[in-house]
């Protein structure tokens, strides 16, 4: 991936804390590549007064304020519902390719695949990146990963979009300061524009979603000796849990990291689907890996952004307690009580 970026990201009405999450997860990991945002109901802020992060990265109107702050990129910062591409889109996406800007795709449905789109970009010389691409001749997995040395950590969560893939990213850094050399495994088009590889699992034909995770952990287990593994769904959730199950079986992870939204009662959008009481669903998931293999729920990362710091700190002494895990928000509060325990876990960990 080139590092001279300079995304211009378009949120299109969505620029918020829960809606935008390629957006926002850009902003927060590589803030230096983001020239700005385009929403233009929230137009004249800037990121740090729409996710409370980001510094004066500003938010603009219109394609037109936005080419105006020298991007090379258009980074598609939102996910519809389907992941499909809006019909408005279409004519801001030709004026992108037009002004010579590289089209960055993390939806289901694939700019290259628009003739008009890909017709355009072959003109300019433009390349279209469509992040969830899967990637040719995937295996059918059969459990290759119990064959590796590194510890492979996965994070879980009780919903979509609730901190899977940020508590990973969060970790990288804490858990090779306690002198172990460990990868991110992307699984979903934000890590993958983040860390620069990966694979969109949730694009995979169902019965090849297990061998992309499969291939995935074994690809960064030749280079370090942990691999966090970014999750994706939830086992309860209705739409997704089929993601889920692919990525647990494929990764074999060693350990979860439970990822949690206090606040959050049901799944998001499907209101009849109540979320257990943490400690019930955390037993779930253990009980979900253990026939091939097990895989203790050794540490919680929450996110509590919608509650207050004396609110926050309370909801994670009470998830701590009622556990008997260490228990953070890794962006409020640092990730160091997860990072401990999945080094501790890796250290002890019969070989």
């Amino acid at each position: 991936m080139s590092r001279d970026l300079r995304y211009l990201i378009l949120a299109d009405g969505l620029f918020h804390p829960e809606e935008s999450k390629t957006a926002n997860a850009v902003i927060r990991y590589t803030p230096e590549r983001v020239v700005g945002v385009i929403d233009a109901s929230r137009a004249g802020k800037t990121s740090q007064d729409v996710l409370g992060f980001g510094g004066d990265i500003p938010v603009v109107a219109t394609f037109d304020e936005g080419l105006a702050l020298k991007p090379n990129a258009l980074l598609i910062g939102i996910a519809p519902a389907g992941g499909q591409l809006p019909d408005s889109w279409i004519q801001l996406l030709s004026r992108a390719i037009e002004n010579k800007l590289e089209i960055w795709n993390g939806l289901h449905t694939f700019v290259g695949d628009v003739p008009e789109l890909a017709a355009l970009a072959k003109k300019h010389g433009v390349t279209i990146h469509d992040l969830r691409r899967p990637p040719a001749k995937i295996q059918v997995a059969n459990g290759r990963v119990r064959n590796v040395k590194a510890t492979v950590v996965l994070t879980v969560g009780t919903d979509c979009n609730i901190g899977k893939m940020t508590t990973q990213l969060q970790l990288l850094d804490a858990v090779r300061g306690h002198g172990i050399k460990t990868k991110f495994a992307a699984t979903g088009q934000t890590g993958i524009i983040i860390e620069g590889s990966g694979v969109g699992i949730d694009a995979v034909i169902a019965d090849f979603i297990a061998g992309a995770a499969e291939k995935l952990v074994l690809d960064c287990a030749k280079e370090a000796d942990l691999v966090l593994v970014e999750g994706q769904g939830s086992i309860i959730h209705p739409s997704y849990s089929g993601v889920t199950y692919g990525l647990i079986h494929g990764s074999l992870p060693h350990a979860q990291v439970m990822c949690a939204q206090p606040s959050r009662t049901a799944i998001n959008r499907c209101e009849w689907v109540k979320i257990p009481p943490l400690v019930d669903f955390i037993k779930m998931s253990e009980a979900a890996t253990s026939a091939l293999r097990p895989a203790p729920v050794i540490a919680v990362a929450l996110n509590t952004y919608d509650l207050t710091d004396d609110d926050a700190r309370r909801v994670v002494d009470q998830v701590a307690r009622e556990t008997g895990l260490p228990t953070t928000d890794p962006v409020r509060f640092g990730p160091e009580p997860v990072a401990g325990a999945i080094a501790q876990f890796h250290w002890d960990r019969p070989r």
